[in-house]
């Protein structure tokens, strides 16, 4: 199965076929991430080098302190594990907020020095143009409105994005400067339903509703491997927080009692 594209995810609007997207932040995650369910025709879609990383597995309590050196050396991780999937890297905070000209730089660094094929920008209206020229120097762009993490102080937290007017205006921005899907993020379903109707692009949603065109998950969230806050949006599909430490605990008492190793 050839390794899914940009214009291949873009062609999937409106699809009953909804689009399936996690994160993913090292070799042997992503790995698995994209090899899961091939057999059966399906898996994700996309993997999203996220700059939640920052809270995930530096334990920060915000994405503002992950720096594009680390966001890189994690992408090039996930980059060389993927086969299949789509992936998507984050640029994390300021890039967005830079000139053009310096979103360039920083988003064909991702590109060059990792095997992704794709950049996430936060912002909508006032971030148009830095999305059109990435797409116009032949980067791929996947938009990001609603809970944008990068400006959470000036939002005042991690809160439900509710001015419809305002996120409808910035994902119909970022699509028609170019970006080939939008990620939307802790908006009411109607308003989730009304960006999904207002762009001709994807929408993935998180915690954003029903009606997008796909959704996507913290891979730790999603397989309970998160050590505090869990989003009342996510599902955990497995508990493996709860088997990591049964087993770490099960080694520690062997080697105690002298059951480990074998043959004493």
């Amino acid at each position: 199965m050839p390794q899914m594209t940009a214009p291949q995810f873009a062609a999937r609007k409106g699809s009953r076929d909804k689009l399936a997207v996690l994160t993913a932040y090292d070799y042997p995650t992503a790995r698995l991430v994209d090899q899961a369910g091939r057999e059966e025709g399906g898996g994700v879609d996309a993997i999203l080098v996220g700059d939640s990383l920052g809270m995930v597995v530096q334990g920060r309590t915000s994405t503002l302190g992950v720096t594009l050196d680390e966001i890189i050396y994690h992408a090039e991780m996930v980059g060389r594990a993927v086969e299949h999937a789509l992936t998507v890297v984050d640029l994390p905070f300021p890039i967005n907020h830079r000139d053009p000209a310096g979103v360039i730089a920083a988003a064909a660094r991702v590109l060059k020095e990792t095997r992704c094929q794709s950049v996430k920008l936060e912002g909508g209206v006032a971030q148009a143009d830095s999305i059109d020229a990435l797409v116009t120097a032949g980067i791929p762009v996947m938009g990001h409105v609603g809970l944008r993490p990068q400006s959470v102080h000036q939002l005042g937290g991690y809160k439900v994005q509710r001015d419809q007017e305002r996120l409808v205006a910035d994902a119909v921005s970022a699509a028609q400067a170019g970006a080939y899907a939008i990620v939307v993020e802790c908006v009411p379903p109607d308003v989730g339903r009304a960006i999904t109707e207002a762009v001709a692009v994807p929408t993935i949603g998180i915690g954003a509703g029903p009606h997008c065109d796909g959704q996507v998950l913290v891979v730790n969230d999603m397989l309970g491997l998160t050590t505090g806050y869990v989003p009342k949006f996510a599902r955990q599909y497995a508990a493996l927080g709860d088997e990591v430490r049964r087993a770490v605990g099960a080694f520690a008492a062997d080697v105690r009692r002298g059951e480990f190793p074998p043959g004493g």
